[in-house]
């Protein structure tokens, strides 16, 4: 009664084919072009491109936004959205709104189109505009925030010409791109991190510490780094919390410990289960059990 295999996966096996909607459906919520113990990065990118061009631009569209705002995925959304672009302008706009939410998907979607993987190896005039629209609805706060990182980091922003609307946001521009502004008008959180940066400030300027960690930092520095850092950043940097001393402090194993079971944090970092276990696999011995128990949420 069973029916009759009628395929082989990459192992080989015998397997049953899906439809290329089934099949594209099923990466854009699982895939991650990681290699994996069956196929390579590039192989699954390939697959990936190969569905896309046998189903219509619409579903993809679809898929790309469930992907993200369902599944939680980055790069695959990313793809999708940067394929849009060269195949189905009037789709990509609503797409790219959707998918593209924050600063680090923005990059992503930016490195996939100057690659040439879609077909365009530029953004072009329409991706361009959605970039410029996209930076003049995030305030300096934000986008200074979420700076750190390359190829492209938010100083490329020079490629596609956006247009300061005051002398605020024109001297946030000059500083990120390095061009002359006037630094009485920077943005605070801005002006903080350069006094701070200078040694004319005591305070640490409430910033993710991958901005500040090249900066030589007391350990009453990473302290209050520790104190002020999102989940996310927790979940991550529990050993070099512990390097720098953080947990030496009297109450901050707790406080840490009580953020990593936060349920509702949690739910906003949009985490998977085995970046919990990957978290507490990794923990060194010098984070106290009360956190290594936390970050696994055992």
């Amino acid at each position: 009664m069973i029916p009759q295999t009628d395929t082989a996966n990459s192992e080989n096996a015998p397997a049953y084919a899906l439809a290329p909607k089934q099949a594209l459906a099923q990466y854009a919520a699982t895939g991650c072009f990681g290699r994996t113990f069956y196929a390579t990065a590039d192989e699954q990118l390939t697959r990936v491109l190969e569905l896309c061009a046998a189903v219509d631009a619409e579903f993809v569209a679809r898929v790309a936004i469930y992907s993200r705002t369902y599944s939680f995925m980055k790069d695959m959304p990313a793809l999708l959205c940067a394929w849009l672009s060269a195949r189905d302008a009037r789709l990509h706009g609503p797409v790219f709104a959707r998918v593209i939410d924050n600063t680090r998907m923005l990059r992503t979607d930016v490195q996939i189109l100057r690659s040439g993987v879609v077909g365009r190896k530029s953004l072009g005039s329409a991706p361009k505009r959605l970039v410029r629209e996209w930076l003049a609805s995030r305030d300096e706060h934000a986008l200074f925030s979420s700076s750190a990182g390359q190829s492209p980091s938010l100083s490329d922003v020079k490629m596609v010409h956006p247009k300061p609307t005051g002398p605020k946001r024109e001297a946030f521009y000059g500083s990120m791109i390095g061009r002359s502004y006037d630094a009485n008008a920077l943005p605070k959180l801005v002006m903080q991190f350069e006094q701070f940066k200078a040694g004319e400030a005591l305070h640490v300027p409430d910033l993710p510490f991958m901005l500040l960690s090249a900066l030589p930092l007391s350990q009453k520095d990473w302290v209050e780094i520790a104190k002020n850092a999102a989940w996310q950043t927790t979940r991550m940097n529990l050993n070099t919390f512990a390097r720098h001393g953080v947990f030496e402090t009297d109450g901050l194993a707790s406080l840490i410990a009580a953020r990593l079971r936060n349920a509702r944090e949690i739910q906003r970092a949009r985490i998977f289960p085995y970046q919990l276990l990957t978290a507490y696999q990794n923990c060194d011995a010098a984070v106290p059990q009360e956190v290594r128990d936390s970050a696994g949420v055992r």
